[in-house]
């Protein structure tokens, strides 16, 4: 490769101030480096290293889903209630050095790509929560976070904040955690009736959780691991039998592990704004006969 040096020279301040006879004093103002064998010109003053998806280190990284049952709470005469085991991602970050004045957040983004969730009332209906736009294809995803950290699931353990410039790598663990513990009622929500009609809860719902290195400076975005989880729950229910021996777990016991992709997937642009999931969801009652009814709006 064939380089040229060409040195930009002014006369400094000093010389006109204090001119010296027969002398002339010049500072280095420049210094640029043309590559003519690769057609680019770089200014060596400038060449701060940016950081690289090659340069960030990713270990111990982990996605595991409770190795336990749904728990099912009968402790309420209004209520039933259930707790699903935890999904649990963690991983252990080295960061390079961040030579320019750039803050970068490494966390978790989560976003919700599929809900199915219905609870039967007999023949009389279902209630059931829906995300609008994803269950009618307007969208691939809806955001899980927080509701205040957007984009991130959450602001404790789930993110950190470094600041630059830093002289040494910067080492840290970021781990997140996920669970469902509603309350469904026993009796129809849109009726006066505290009979309790409930005979099934039914829960299908995908995740897509991304472990990301974001520039807050230039919003660039490094991605670094992709993660896929899911959540099923089946639950009978005989409301004629007395308050705390009326529901069982039905089908699966235990939940699907985690799987982390080969292949980076890209996040989707709903994934990383408002609303998200608990904002955009809906509460329908559908009745056996008649149009359905809205009981609770999106926020």
């Amino acid at each position: 490769m064939h380089g040229l040096i060409v040195l930009t020279l002014v006369e400094s301040q000093s010389a006109v101030l204090f001119p010296r006879p027969g002398r002339l004093t010049w500072l280095l103002l420049t210094i640029t480096f043309t590559c003519t064998a690769m057609g680019c010109i770089q200014s060596i003053a400038c060449n701060k290293s940016r950081i690289k998806r090659e340069n960030i280190v990713v270990y111990d990284l982990s996605a595991t889903i409770d190795h336990c049952p749904t728990v099912i709470e009968e402790n309420s005469p209004i209520v039933l209630r259930y707790k699903t085991p935890y999904f649990k991602a963690s991983a252990r970050i080295v960061m390079p050095p961040i030579s320019r004045n750039e803050t970068w957040v490494v966390g978790w983004i989560q976003a919700c790509t599929q809900m199915e969730f219905y609870n039967t009332y007999g023949d009389v209906g279902m209630s059931s929560w829906e995300l609008p736009q994803l269950r009618e294809g307007l969208v691939r995803a809806i955001s899980d976070s927080d509701g205040v950290s957007y984009p991130w699931y959450g602001n404790t353990t789930e993110t950190v904040t470094i600041v630059g410039p830093t002289s040494k790598p910067s080492r840290f663990i970021v781990s997140m955690n996920d669970n469902f513990y509603p309350s469904v009622t026993w009796a129809v929500p849109v009726s006066e009736s505290n009979t309790p009609l409930l005979t099934n809860i039914k829960r299908d719902q995908s995740f897509t959780t991304w472990l990301v290195a974001l520039n807050t400076t230039s919003r660039e975005k490094i991605l670094l691991h992709t993660i896929k989880w899911r959540m099923r729950v089946d639950i009978a229910v005989d409301p004629s039998l007395p308050l705390g021996s009326r529901a069982r777990l039905v089908g699966r016991v235990h939940q699907d592990q985690p799987r982390v992709l080969t292949r980076m997937e890209p996040i989707t642009a709903n994934a990383m704004g408002r609303p998200n999931a608990n904002d955009a969801q809906v509460l329908m009652w559908r009745p056996r006969r008649g149009p359905p009814l809205v009981v609770i709006p999106p926020k």
